[in-house]
């Protein structure tokens, strides 16, 4: 099977691509290795990549029409796995024009390059950022989601949109899978689970923010991946083949217990300073995972205490912290 994997050197993509190549896949990976945070950390995660002989990586945006309409032209796919996005609620407020490139002409060029090249099965990331400020939980799939609180979240419905129009008209196979705040080893330092350890582990006071009355749906990364890599293979079928799934934990955390976990974690004590709320921040996330169970006969299940503690290991092996 040959795969193009965008968002290789991302967080979720790199272990996907793992998972991919250890079952002897084929992989094409491209990314576009932004600064949207520090390069180095995804030329680290690239590392573990390009020694595979069956991995190959190609440098492209996504929102290079040609370049995209090349690569579909010259490799001949059989799957697509899409994860590259311009990722970040509170940054969307800052810059948004990288959303519409990323985000939205990207999925165009994914969708375009796919309704050309007879690929069998798109599976694409969305977010549990689409369900906004919803006040029915757990969130469901079939939950109206048209009140998005940040303009992260309407690119995200939207790609949901543009995948069930082109599955319509062009009868393409499209996933979508709506992501519960990933976290894990080597993952995005502009998230919690990265700054809190770090603040912590550098004596520093970390934020908290609606004054510590939040709850999130945390999934650790190889329960998500678990999820994409299963999901691959459940083809939507029928007039409109088109398919949506949540990937949570099915468990909203208290913010008091993630730090908790992070405090047992690193052996200190947090200093909190209470905030409130941001703009384009949600209270509560919280993942039915009922039709994904049904689909694959899987659902998450790693503690927040168990993946904090796989992280902050990480963590302080990857940056020689107690090693002395």
């Amino acid at each position: 099977m040959k795969t193009l994997l965008t968002g290789c050197a991302g967080f979720i993509g790199m272990y996907v691509a793992q998972r991919l190549l250890g079952a002897g896949h084929e992989v094409v990976g491209i990314d576009n290795l932004n600064d949207y945070y520090d390069p180095a950390l995804k030329d680290y995660r690239l590392s573990k990549l390009l020694p595979h002989s069956n991995f190959r990586f190609v440098k492209l945006d996504l929102a290079d029409r040609e370049g995209m309409a090349e690569l579909f032209a010259q490799e001949k796919f059989d799957r697509v796995i899409h994860l590259a996005a311009q990722a970040g609620v509170r940054y969307s407020l800052e810059n948004p024009f990288a959303y519409v490139d990323s985000n939205l002409v990207g999925m165009m060029t994914i969708l375009e390059g796919c309704r050309h090249h007879d690929i069998k099965h798109l599976v694409y990331a969305s977010s549990s950022s689409v369900y906004g400020m919803n006040d029915k939980i757990p969130f469901s799939e079939g939950d109206f989601v048209d009140n998005p609180v940040s303009l992260y979240a309407a690119t995200k419905k939207s790609n949901e949109l543009m995948a069930h129009s082109y599955s319509k008209l062009y009868g393409i196979p499209t996933t979508g899978l709506r992501f519960f705040t990933v976290y894990g080893p080597a993952g995005r330092p502009d998230m919690a689970p990265w700054l809190f350890t770090e603040a912590i582990l550098n004596d520093q006071p970390i934020k908290v923010f609606n004054h510590g009355k939040m709850q999130r749906d945390f999934t650790y990364i190889d329960d998500i991946v678990e999820g994409v890599i299963r999901i691959q293979d459940v083809i939507p079928t029928g007039e409109i083949p088109y398919s949506l799934y949540n990937i949570g934990n099915n468990q909203p955390i208290e913010l008091s217990r993630f730090i908790k976990a992070i405090e047992t974690a690193t052996g200190k004590t947090a200093e909190k300073i209470y905030m409130d709320m941001q703009p384009g921040d949600v209270k509560r996330t919280y993942a039915d995972i009922d039709r994904l169970e049904a689909a694959v006969g899987y659902k998450p299940a790693t503690s927040i205490e168990e993946g904090i503690e796989r992280f902050v290991g990480w963590y302080k092996s990857t940056f020689k912290i107690g090693t002395d």
